[in-house]
């Protein structure tokens, strides 16, 4: 997902383009960027011992537009949420996996907060792909395989 994402952000030229939203009601790049950086932070910092939305974290915020915010600031959270992500997956062993962690004070086995965040994530990564497809349209070149390119893809093209 995280890989997926990039490639995508990294196509959209104008940095401007990542503040830029299809409607009122949609989300910029941007804010997709802080707000998945966000989630990832929160969650997935202190995993084990501390509930997952930590009373540090500012979830509005997030979604509040920020034009002061460029690629590389955007980036930094957007790793940072990443880097607890992939500490805590590290820290992590099997007898791990049905312990009991909380979300919002509602109990999870840690399998179940694995899936969560997973479903979540890969949701808003799927936005971030849509929106960067459309804000480059035409110059966008596909992260899978291309419309028609399926025969040329060979037999892995029925795996994805």
């Amino acid at each position: 997902m995280k890989v997926l994402a990039e490639r995508a952000l990294a196509q959209v030229r104008d940095d401007r383009l990542l503040h830029r939203a299809l409607d009122a009601e949609s989300n910029s790049l941007a804010i997709l960027v802080q707000h998945v950086g966000g989630n990832l932070l929160s969650r997935w910092t202190d995993f084990l011992s501390a509930d997952g939305e930590k009373p540090t974290r500012d979830r509005d915020r997030e979604f509040i537009e920020n034009t002061d915010l460029g690629r590389s600031e955007l980036l930094e959270l957007w790793e940072r949420g990443w880097s607890a992500l992939f500490s805590a997956l590290d820290s992590l062993g099997p007898e791990d996996l049905l312990r009991t962690v909380f979300i919002r004070g509602e109990a999870h086995l840690v399998v179940q907060a694995l899936h969560r965040s997973l479903s979540h994530t890969a949701y808003h990564v799927g936005q971030m792909v849509f929106l960067a497809k459309h804000l480059e349209t035409g110059r966008f070149t596909s992260l899978s395989i291309p419309r028609g390119g399926s025969r040329d893809a060979g037999p892995r093209a029925n795996k994805t």
